[in-house]
C-alpha cells in the first residue's frame, strides 16, 4: 500500500471512529506502528487530524469525547486483559462502586462471577453486565441518563451518593497524567465520578497505556487520591508511557500490569501471568483524609518500597 493510501485510510478510519489507537491503524493498514506515527504526524501537519498519546483524534479532540459505539472499538484486547487483572482485586461479600465506561463494563462482566457482592453504578451498562448474576446486588444511582455512554450524571446522581461507603471504587476515565491525575472531557460525568470517589475507602484506575500522559479538561480524581492503577504493559517504544508510570509510582500509586510474560504485572516479585489476587495485594493502611472529612489519602510508606516501584517500572521502559 503507498503511502498516500495508507494515510486516506488511516483519515477514513478516524473520521468513523472519531477516535482509533496506533495500534488498531497498524494492524488495518497492515504496517508497523512507527510508519502508521508517521502517517499520522504528516495527516496533522495538514490539519486533517490531531495525534494523541497512543492514537489520532478527529481535530479539537482534546474538548470532545467519543461516544460509546466507538470507545468499544478502542484497545479492546487491552481492557480485556486489565479487567481480568482487576477483578482479582475484588473479594467476596465487598462493596464497591464501578463508574461508566467500555473498561468498566468488561470489569463488571467478571464481577458476575463473585458471590455476595454489592455494586454501586451510575453505568447502565455495568448494570446490565450484572443483571443476571444471581449472587450480586446491583444499586443504581439516580440522575439524568447521558446518551454517549450509557450514564447517569447530574445532581440526581451525586445526591443518591451522599451518605455511601464503600471498600474501593473502580473507575475509568479519558487521560491520566501523574500531574494531574485521572480526567475526563465532560463537566457532567467528572462530576459524578468524584461523588464515587468520596464513597470509597480506596480508588483504582482502570486506563489502557494509550490514555497515560493524556491530558483533558476536567480532573476527576487526583493523582494523590489513586490508591492503585491497573494498565497493560505499553510497547517498548513507548517512552512517554514508560516515563508516565514512574512519575505515578513515584507519588505513590501502586502499579498492576497486566500481560501474559515474566513481569508483566505490578505487584511484587517477578512470576509469569499475575492475574490472581495475591499477586496485586491491596494498601494496609492509610494517611489521613482530604480537607472536610472526604476521602482518605494513601500512605505511601505503608506501600511497596519506592526503590522497588521504580526498579519495576524502569524495567518496562528498558523492554
Amino acid at each position: 500500500m503507498f503511502a498516500a493510501e495508507r494515510r486516506q485510510l488511516i483519515l477514513e478510519m478516524v473520521r468513523a471512529n472519531g477516535a482509533v489507537s496506533l495500534r488498531e491503524l497498524a494492524r488495518v493498514v497492515q504496517t508497523s506502528e512507527v510508519t502508521v506515527r508517521r502517517d499520522v504526524r504528516a495527516l496533522e501537519a495538514e490539519g486533517l487530524l490531531d495525534r494523541r498519546h497512543g492514537g489520532a483524534v478527529l481535530p479539537g479532540g482534546f474538548t470532545r469525547e467519543s461516544g460509546f459505539p466507538q470507545k468499544s472499538h478502542l484497545a479492546t484486547a487491552e481492557k480485556t486483559a486489565i479487567a481480568d487483572l482487576a477483578a482479582g482485586l475484588v473479594e467476596e461479600g465487598e462493596a464497591i462502586v464501578v463508574g461508566a465506561g467500555t473498561t468498566t463494563q468488561e470489569l463488571a462482566r467478571r464481577l458476575a462471577r463473585v458471590p455476595g457482592l454489592t455494586v454501586v453504578t451510575n453505568s447502565l451498562l455495568v448494570a446490565q453486565a450484572l443483571a443476571h448474576a444471581n449472587r450480586v446486588e446491583v444499586v443504581m444511582t439516580g440522575g439524568t441518563l447521558r446518551g454517549s455512554n450509557y450514564a447517569l450524571v447530574g445532581s440526581g446522581a451525586e445526591q443518591s451518593l451522599q451518605g455511601l461507603r464503600v471498600s474501593r471504587a473502580f473507575l475509568s476515565g479519558s487521560g491520566l497524567t501523574a500531574e494531574r491525575g485521572l480526567s475526563t472531557s465532560n463537566m457532567l460525568s467528572a462530576s459524578v465520578d468524584r461523588a464515587l470517589v468520596q464513597a470509597a475507602a480506596e480508588v483504582v484506575v482502570l486506563a489502557d497505556h494509550s490514555k497515560l500522559g493524556t491530558d483533558t479538561m476536567f480532573q476527576t480524581v487526583p493523582t494523590d487520591v489513586i490508591t492503585r492503577l491497573v494498565t497493560d504493559e505499553p510497547p517498548a517504544h513507548d517512552d512517554r508511557a514508560a516515563t508516565e508510570l514512574q512519575a505515578l509510582a513515584d507519588q505513590g500509586v501502586q502499579i498492576a500490569v497486566a500481560g501474559s510474560g515474566p513481569g508483566s504485572a505490578g505487584g511484587g516479585d517477578s512470576a509469569p501471568a499475575r492475574q490472581s489476587r495475591r499477586d496485586v495485594p491491596l494498601p494496609v493502611q492509610r494517611r489521613g483524609q482530604l480537607p472536610g472529612g472526604g476521602h482518605p489519602l494513601r500512605n505511601a510508606a505503608a506501600m511497596e518500597p519506592a526503590p522497588e516501584r521504580s526498579a519495576r517500572v524502569a524495567d518496562l521502559r528498558r523492554r
